[in-house]
């Protein structure tokens, strides 16, 4: 392992090289030492979140393009579209806005390949998200419209224009309550769900690639940016795509430690629902399970290690340690500190964590079955990640049922006074039987005694016992 005092020091001196320079800077900051640079790659690349290529395969491919190409730019006519301005830049792809000019005029959303990255392996990743997307149909993932190659080669493809803001920002901007981020965050998931029916893993979900845009003034997320997609069961592309040695897919405080790990263990679409665990938990508490700073001054492999064993804090547990930012992240969620906590301590941290399981096996096995956890959560019906008892289920019942709990305890308070009271007016009347008993057990009792005296008092006169 490379020392991580020489990686941060020439990770942080490469921030202050543009792009372009950053190559020969490298070059002479590490000399040979491969290990060093391909720590100091990754945390750069961890930085922009964007997949990583190993610096090996862009350094050795040929690039495909002509050694003089036309850099596209607002102005320029590719096919029936015209480019107006740059809206969006990946990893790999440069997203523009443009007017489509026929069969229809509207704007669209069109992605191209980047000037100098059009090595054979990042042009199949670019037509695979291109065919990950024509084979998906769904309200909130972003449409696939058309594709093609530019005059000079470079593959585009044109998808619907979605004018919105990350999620996070969204649910920030308008001060949405937890509630009804948890109702937004839903449709993500069935959107993730959808894809992964396709069979398709996105490998790269979070705020940056789910923009919430408005329909008939009601919010609606769209899943964007496939670049990165794996296929689980179909064939994408027609050239050869396979994950180079030492290459990470996807953004590190996203990303799953099975991805992390770059072992041989396949990954699956649990994968995705971690990433949903990680964007839900952000929802909660306005922070990731783990922060971004500390990951990159961790060091490359240090941060793969933090990803694959420690476990974060719960999101009620995060929010109670953020003393400084806590009533601002309540604010944006329209309550008190104290009640934001209280709100996310409990189902809400179960769901999350059950999300966040190092062992994928613990996790929610569908993204389908994370949406119905969170549904039930709102619905206050007992959820799937909490620790069933008794007790649990039998309170869950009352707040799902207060009404119906409240009338039917009214009702049996009522029957119950009425049996207390039907008790009481028993024990009274048994009671008075009792003296009434006992008093004319007595008043026999005088009775025969004094019939008993009179009768002594009779025969004595008879036989002239009588003083004179």
């Amino acid at each position: 392992m490379a020392d991580p005092v020489k990686v941060k020091q020439i990770f942080m001196a490469a921030l202050d090289h543009s792009r372009a320079e950053r190559e020969s800077y490298l070059d002479r900051a590490c000399g040979g030492d491969a290990e060093l640079r391909s720590e100091v790659e990754g945390l750069l690349a961890a930085l922009t979140g964007r997949a990583l290529l190993d610096a090996e395969t862009i350094a050795t491919e040929t690039p495909v393009r002509p050694a003089e190409t036309p850099v596209e730019g607002p102005g320029t006519h590719i096919n029936q579209y015209t480019l107006l301005q740059k809206i969006g830049e990946g990893g790999f792809g440069s997203v523009f806005m443009a007017e489509q000019e026929r069969p229809v005029r509207r704007r669209v959303a069109l992605k191209i390949i980047k000037l100098g990255m059009e090595t054979r392996q990042v042009i199949a990743r670019f037509e695979q998200e291109r065919q990950a997307l024509a084979i998906m149909d769904h309200p909130n993932i972003a449409k696939v419209l058309d594709g093609g190659t530019t005059d000079t080669g470079r593959p585009f493809f044109v998808m619907e224009l979605v004018n919105g803001v990350q999620i996070t920002e969204y649910c920030d901007r308008q001060h949405l309550t937890t509630r009804e981020r948890l109702e937004l965050f839903i449709p993500v998931c069935n959107a993730i769900q959808h894809a992964h029916q396709k069979g398709i893993i996105h490998r790269d979900i979070k705020p940056s690639n789910v923009l919430v845009t408005l329909h008939d003034d009601k919010p609606v997320p769209k899943v964007i940016d496939f670049g990165v997609a794996k296929a689980t069961n179909q064939r994408l592309t027609e050239k050869t795509l396979f994950t180079e040695f030492r290459t990470i897919i996807g953004t590190p405080v996203f990303m799953s430690p099975e991805q992390a790990e770059m072992s041989g263990l396949d990954i699956d679409t649990r994968t995705d629902v971690y990433s949903l665990g990680v964007l839900l938990y952000e929802l909660l508490t306005g922070t990731t399970p783990f922060d971004v700073k500390s990951l990159l001054e961790a060091g490359y492999g240090e941060m793969q290690r933090i990803i694959r064993e420690v476990e974060p804090p719960r999101p009620s547990t995060r929010l109670t340690a953020m003393a400084d930012t806590l009533p601002n992240v309540a604010a944006q969620r329209g309550m008190e500190p104290a009640k934001l906590s209280k709100v996310v301590r409990g189902d809400l941290d179960w769901i999350a964590m059950k999300c966040l399981e190092k062992d994928r096996t613990r996790r929610y096995e569908t993204a389908n079955g994370l949406a119905m956890d969170v549904l039930r959560y709102l619905q206050g019906e007992p959820i799937v990640a909490a620790p069933p008892s008794a007790r649990y289920r039998f309170r869950k019942f009352v707040r799902r049922h207060r009404v119906g709990v409240m009338a039917g305890g009214a009702i049996a308070l009522v029957l119950l006074l009425g049996v207390l009271g039907t008790t009481a007016g028993m024990v009274w009347a048994v009671r008075e039987a009792r003296v009434a008993r006992t008093q004319r057990d007595m008043a026999q009792q005088i009775a025969a005694f004094m019939a008993a005296t009179l009768e002594g008092a009779g025969a004595s006169r008879t036989r002239g016992d009588e003083p004179c």
